[in-house]
């Protein structure tokens, strides 16, 4: 497991931590871009998806019980769990959060390399499931940022998010029942400081997206609406991947309305 990972994750968990350790208990209750979810929501839900994760990297027989009981519930199941701790006292849910996120970065730091563990979606490594964990950190920080009115500078750190919206191409069309293509795409990513462009997939592919690194990945966590952002598609398959994609696991999910629309 790679220690800059490690950290990346933490420097992302820290930094939404830090938005919300000083609210006042209305802050909690703000209204988020997500129907339904307030401030509380989105961290109670990080705090769910922290204790999942650490099920399943220290006893994947009881996530996998876990996941049938979700299965009976893929509707429901998710916001169950944000409504149960968002229930909580806001001290009790932020504690709650940190409590699980330091846990789950032992456990991470702890996995055997080359193993690889149960998840909503496929299987994970220790490695992926970081990352899955601090690509979806960033989000739900976005959803809270732009609740409380706070502008975030993006940071490096969207490699990671940028690098697993790349690598879920094929389950966003997978859990939507369609086919794959098959060929790869070229994915070309300005940094966000502008220091040079992130690149995935062969320089020769006929398919091909640029743009804003910010701005994929606002679009791959669907916290941006295709029509909001500055990406550029190149071939229709690429064109029709930036209309699902979708970089976390789970049921496909209905995207944001773009601006004009809200």
């Amino acid at each position: 497991m790679s220690e800059v990972l490690l950290d990346d994750l933490r420097d992302e968990s820290e930094e939404l931590d830090r938005l919300v350790a000083d609210l006042e208990p209305d802050g909690w209750a703000t209204p988020t871009p997500a129907p339904r979810w307030t401030v509380a929501h989105q961290i109670a839900h990080l705090a769910w998806t922290d204790d999942a994760a650490l099920l399943a990297l220290t006893d994947p027989d009881a996530f996998t019980a876990h996941v049938e009981q979700a299965l009976k519930a893929t509707d429901t199941f998710v916001d169950e769990g944000a409504d149960a701790g968002a229930a909580d006292p806001p001290p009790a849910l932020l504690a709650r959060w940190r409590d699980g996120r330091a846990r789950l970065h032992a456990a991470l730091a702890a996995a055997p390399a080359g193993a690889r563990f149960p998840w909503y979606g496929p299987p994970m490594s220790a490695a992926a499931m970081a990352t899955a964990r601090l690509m979806e950190t960033w989000a739900h920080g976005q959803d809270v940022a732009d609740a409380l009115g706070v502008t975030r500078t993006p940071t490096a750190r969207l490699r990671h998010v940028a690098w697993i919206g790349v690598r879920a191409r094929d389950y966003a069309y997978a859990v939507r029942g369609l086919t794959p293509p098959a060929a790869p795409f070229r994915v070309e990513l300005t940094a966000p400081d502008g220091s040079g462009v992130w690149t995935y997939g062969p320089e020769d592919a006929a398919q091909r997206i640029t743009g804003p690194a910010l701005d994929f990945c606002l679009l791959v966590t669907q916290r941006a609406h295709r029509d909001d952002v500055a990406l550029r598609a190149e071939g229709p398959d690429a064109d029709r991947w930036l209309d699902i994609a979708q970089a976390f696991a789970g049921p496909a999910g209905p995207g944001r309305p773009a601006k004009g629309a809200r």
